[in-house]
């Protein structure tokens, strides 16, 4: 019904090619559309064929240009291949069965913008041929028992799927086990089965949510070393990019004449924060511990001397 409409007629041969169907069922289905009031009209002889009223259109193709077009940018190729899905085929019968007025744009967008999921620097190890069977697991709310490989042994649990997360290319498995929500690197899951049993999912529980609120847990534990720095206007403005977002979100004091601030920071560790410092070179004094402070002179000085 969707491929015939916007008067896009075809034969019931060029039908059944591109629905990947016999004829004999292109017509069981036009008897069928027509029995539920759908007008289709069937014209014989040479330039014939079927299609439907003229300015008729169904409630399914009520999808504005803008929906459309975001449909194509879901389809992200990488990601849908790991999972088993021919992303590729269904983007083609979508584009195939909507209106030509939105093919057209929707089209477009799917050729000029690219999401390109995985990291620059993954692993040739990241990828798992156990991941289709694990989503799989996820969408049927099914059990599974997980031989899973991490740095430090090798062991075996019974876990409710929740959900499936995939950062910079490396998937994640998203599980609950003895009441605590865990997470499991679907490239280490060294084998999965089935097993007999109710999924419990935890009252409340939103994938997204718990996963940004679990990043941001992640990142503030990371951060331990404390210090005292003054930043020009323009290191301000750059800290985030410097730190992280979760280390510059910290109140300074009020500017001076200059409108150079003193702010206190926590971050990584001594050598982190060196580091990071120094991308701010010139827009930065630390003010404590005086280590920091020495490393981050030394720095400077060698840098210098390497460039007089």
């Amino acid at each position: 019904m969707l491929r015939l409409e916007g008067g896009r007629g075809a034969t019931a041969q060029r039908l059944a090619t591109e629905l990947e169907v016999s004829v004999r069922t292109v017509y069981r289905d036009v008897a069928a559309l027509a029995s539920a009031g759908v007008p289709v009209v069937t014209d014989s002889g040479p330039g014939g064929g079927i299609r439907l009223l003229d300015g008729w259109q169904s409630r399914l193709s009520g999808l504005t240009i803008d929906e459309t077009s975001a449909l194509m940018l879901l389809g992200v190729p990488s990601v849908a291949s790991e999972l088993g899905l021919g992303a590729d085929d269904v983007r083609g019968k979508l584009l195939g069965a909507l209106p030509a007025s939105l093919s057209a744009r929707a089209r477009t967008w799917g050729e000029r913008v690219l999401v390109d999921a995985p990291g620059w620097f993954r692993g040739a190890d990241e990828s798992s041929a156990l991941l289709p069977a694990v989503a799989r697991a996820v969408v049927t709310d099914t059990r599974l028992r997980l031989e899973y490989v991490s740095k430090e042994r090798r062991s075996r649990r019974t876990v409710d799927p929740l959900g499936l997360v995939v950062k910079a290319g490396v998937w994640y498995l998203v599980a609950a086990h003895r009441d605590r929500i865990l997470t499991y690197r679907v490239s280490r899951i060294a084998s999965v089965d089935e097993v007999a049993g109710e999924v419990h999912r935890p009252d409340g529980f939103v994938l997204s949510q718990w996963w940004a609120d679990t990043a941001r847990r992640f990142d503030r534990a990371l951060l331990r070393y404390d210090c005292r720095v003054r930043l020009s206007p323009y290191a301000w403005r750059r800290l985030p990019d410097v730190v992280g977002v979760e280390a510059a979100a910290v109140a300074p004091e009020p500017a001076d004449a200059d409108g150079w601030v003193a702010v206190d920071l926590r971050l990584e560790a001594e050598d982190v924060a060196a580091s990071q410092l120094a991308a701010l070179p010139g827009d930065v004094e630390v003010l404590a511990p005086e280590a920091l402070r020495r490393r981050v002179r030394d720095a400077a000085e060698a840098a210098v001397a390497l460039n007089r």
